[in-house]
């Protein structure tokens, strides 16, 4: 037995596992009672704490500003002469298909629409052209620059102490300059690493569960099948299988192929819009005007609280910023396995606004065809909102070749499926192993199925509620960790690049020599 846990750290492993296990059985055994106790709980945080998630949402991107722009943006994580080790391709498509990939399939449509008929904090009328303006730029918003700047400071540090300090890729290994060498094993750099994995399978729970409903809806429109939350279930088990074969083969084989198909078929997919959506000439110019203003408005809107439309803010800004903060741990734990020799400007700015600036398009063609096929009476995508899965499909089903269209997207829906939670069960594992870049192949199997069985609990607890939920409780205690990596990583920045201190050395002074004059230069 012990050859298929070694190097784990029982503590951590163990700790983290049972833990999650109690409240998987929690939530299978008595449903109605977990959901009571969640809902109670959330109301409380978003109530005492939700202008935290908006102040840490806004720091991060005003650190990565001031990372890109300084001296330290040319400080390579690794040694000096050390070079990335994938393509920028390949690197950007790990990336997106890690932190990103499925998300834009479930809201692409959804968000937009759904700001247009009720736009935030009052900004337009509902369902005019500058309530479309409102509601892209506010779907940029969430998942633009603000959430990527988290995983930027996270992966970030975690390469930067990694390969250049040559101490294990953990979370807790960015606490060294106040935890000193041994930090990751230290207690509070034990509770560090457990934390970050509670917080990962409740992060990528939720994308697991909103996968499995998106699935289900598919499945519904091509082939009849009875959409429900317990058919959901059963398609994420099926799922997980498929997710843990590809991540007992490692990065190179199994995550860098998928990452590279499933862009390849969101291209195809970008492109399926963008020529038989419709309106493309309005489209494309309303995209442009949008994605103009948010980048110009992007620091004030990072400083909104929403006084006075708070429950907009707890439904939208602050479960976004609580579920990125819940990815944190793990993709920028991914982010920097993959990022080793590139400098931290570099670095910053791939993982920032590379995926962003796909992201600024896919929202701004995708999101708004469904605006304009829902303002010229082609699709009823408002009545899909109550189920937000449902949106895409319906899109789909107005626009030409619905049926390929439609298997296309299940497609790309299960790779991202299997390619985001086979880097989360594969990361999750490094933090229970020491940081091993090849930790057990049992101890991914066991994390993966726990991560599984949080989907599938809260899908039985609520349904697409309750997965929000989770994001935001998983994050809470993590926002803590955010600020303690960021601020230490600042501190070794500082210390490395830190002139010598004490007295001047005294001049050495030598004769002239023949040829030059007094000032020692050449005559």
């Amino acid at each position: 037995m012990n050859r298929f846990v070694k190097g784990v750290d029982p503590v951590i492993f163990l700790g983290s596992a049972v833990l999650i296990a109690a409240f998987v059985g929690w939530g299978i055994f008595a449903p109605d009672s977990l959901g009571s106790v969640m809902a109670a709980t959330l109301g409380w945080v978003i109530g005492n704490f939700g202008w935290a998630f908006v102040l840490i949402a806004f720091a991060v991107l005003a650190l990565c500003i001031f990372l890109v722009l300084s001296h330290w943006g040319s400080i390579r994580l690794g040694p000096d002469d050390s070079r990335p080790e994938f393509s920028t391709f390949s690197w950007v498509s790990m990336m997106f298909a890690a932190g990103l990939g499925a998300g834009l399939l479930f809201y692409g449509i959804a968000e937009p629409v759904s700001h247009w008929t009720a736009p935030p904090h009052g900004l337009a009328e509902p369902r005019t052209d500058e309530a479309a303006q409102v509601a892209l730029r506010y779907t940029y918003f969430h998942w633009g620059f603000n959430g990527w700047a988290m995983y930027a400071v996270m992966g970030g540090a975690m390469a930067y102490f990694s390969f250049r300090k040559g101490l294990p890729t953990l979370v807790s290994a960015t606490f060294t300059p106040v935890l000193g060498p041994n930090a990751s094993e230290r207690p509070l750099g034990r509770l560090i690493d457990a934390l970050a994995i509670v917080a990962t399978l409740f992060g990528t729970a939720t994308a697991l569960g909103l996968n499995g409903l998106q699935l289900n809806s598919g499945l519904e429109y091509l082939f009849g099948v009875e959409k429900s939350n317990a058919v959901a279930v059963v398609i994420i088990l099926v799922v997980t299988g498929l997710f843990l074969l590809s991540a007992t083969s490692g990065v190179d084989k199994g995550i860098n192929y998928l990452a590279n198909l499933g862009s390849l078929a969101t291209i195809l997919l970008f492109a399926f819009f963008l020529v038989v959506g419709g309106s493309t000439v309005l489209v494309i110019s309303q995209g442009i005007e949008s994605i103009g203003t948010y980048i110009i408005q992007v620091l004030p809107m990072s400083l909104q609280t929403g006084v006075g439309d708070e429950q907009w803010m707890a439904g939208w800004t602050i479960f976004y910023w609580a579920w990125w903060l819940s990815w944190a741990p793990f993709v920028g734990m991914f982010v920097a396995r993959i990022s080793r020799g590139r400098t931290i400007r570099e670095f910053v700015l791939g993982v920032v606004a590379a995926p962003t600036g796909f992201g600024f398009l896919w929202f701004a063609v995708v999101g708004g065809t469904g605006i304009e096929l829902q303002r010229s009476g082609k699709a009823d995508i408002v009545d899909a909102l109550a189920t937000p899965e449902l949106s895409l499909f319906t899109a789909l089903d107005v626009l030409p070749f619905p049926v390929i269209s439609s298997a296309l997207c299940i497609v790309l829906i299960a790779l991202f499926f299997i390619s985001g939670a086979d880097a989360a069960s594969v990361v999750m594992a490094t933090m229970a192993s020491r940081g091993t870049l090849h930790p057990p192949r049992l101890v991914v199997v066991v994390l993966g199925v726990l991560m599984a069985g949080i989907a599938c609990a809260m899908l039985l607890v609520g349904g697409l509620t309750a997965l929000q939920q989770a994001a935001v409780l998983g994050s809470v205690p993590f926002t803590f960790v955010l600020v303690g990596v960021a601020w230490c990583w600042i501190k070794a920045l500082r210390e490395e690049t830190r002139e010598p201190t004490g007295p001047p050395a005294p001049p050495v002074t030598r004769p002239p020599s023949r040829g030059a004059t007094a000032a020692g230069r050449p005559s």
